[in-house]
């Protein structure tokens, strides 16, 4: 009877434990189920060594980004704060520089001649005078002012020298004019006032350029403005009327500035391109006015 009783019991029993072996199964899968997400990240895709596996990717992106970065701060320690732009704007100041301090050292040098000829009390070269002009007018030292003045000594009877400096001349005027206006007189002063009447040197400039101004005058007024200017003249002792001769003389051009003092004495070695240089030089570092008509 005993035995008939424990049968049932123990196959109850039985079932028991296996509806609770089985009930935890159930509430993980069914925890896996809602949330699955959070399994995911809390376990490994692959059974890989988790030391390995976190420090391999981190370690390769964070060496690719130093090594760039070192190579920029390489480049950028080579290179310095310069660059090719700066480097051309460098390139151009510095030639601009040089331009400049050169121009300013020759101004500064024209500027001491011009202030070394003018003397101290009394001018070096120039000064009072009284001719007459190719047209018989009156013309004295203030007929000067105003504008830059190119004087030249000499005569109408000369061969070969006079007329080859008078050419020279011609040629300055030209540039002078070019590039400041009528800013220049350009003078001749006979040396050979026995000979070259207005008329006669009114002619004779004609032929090299019509704003010359031919000056004459008698023998001591020729005497004393060249005298004035340190001028060297001579004439062969007992001529005769009517008779050929040469005169000799200093061969210069005298610039005088608007104030009627002297600025540069130009030899024969000088070009046209070269004289009219210096003379547009000058002219451009006066800084008063200029009478332009």
């Amino acid at each position: 009877m005993a035995l008939l009783l424990l049968k049932p019991l123990r196959l109850a029993e039985s079932g028991i434990s296996q509806r609770c072996i089985a009930l935890p199964a159930q509430r993980t899968f069914a925890s896996a189920s809602q949330n699955p997400k959070r399994e995911i990240r809390s376990r490994p895709s692959t059974p890989l060594n988790h030391t390995t596996h976190q420090h391999a990717q981190p370690f390769s992106s964070s060496t690719r980004r130093a090594y760039k970065s070192v190579q920029e701060a390489k480049s950028r320690y080579r290179l310095g704060p310069f660059s090719w732009q700066a480097g051309i704007l460098f390139l151009f100041a510095g030639v601009g520089m040089t331009a400049y301090f050169r121009y300013e050292k020759a101004r500064m040098a024209r500027t001491r001649i011009a202030e070394a000829n003018k003397g101290i009390g009394r001018p070096l070269v120039g000064g009072p005078f009284h001719l007459t002009d190719h047209d018989g007018k009156e013309f004295t030292e203030e007929n000067l002012k105003g504008k830059y003045s190119l004087v030249y000594f000499g005569f109408t009877h000369c061969p070969d020298i006079c007329p080859e400096e008078l050419d020279k001349m011609a040629g300055m005027i030209d540039k002078v004019k070019d590039k400041h206006g009528k800013v220049m007189k350009p003078v001749f002063i006979s040396c050979d006032p026995a000979r070259d009447t207005p008329e006669v040197i009114r002619r004779y400039l004609a032929e090299f350029h019509e704003d010359m101004l031919g000056m004459t005058g008698t023998w001591q007024e020729v005497k004393d403005v060249c005298k004035a200017y340190r001028v060297y003249f001579s004439t062969p002792p007992d001529v005769k009327p009517g008779q050929d001769y040469l005169v000799d003389h200093s061969i210069y051009f005298y610039l005088m500035d608007p104030e009627g003092d002297f600025v540069e004495a130009i030899g024969r070695n000088f070009t046209v391109d070269a004289a009219a240089k210096v003379i547009n030089d000058h002219i451009a570092d006066w800084k008063g006015k200029i009478d332009k008509s």
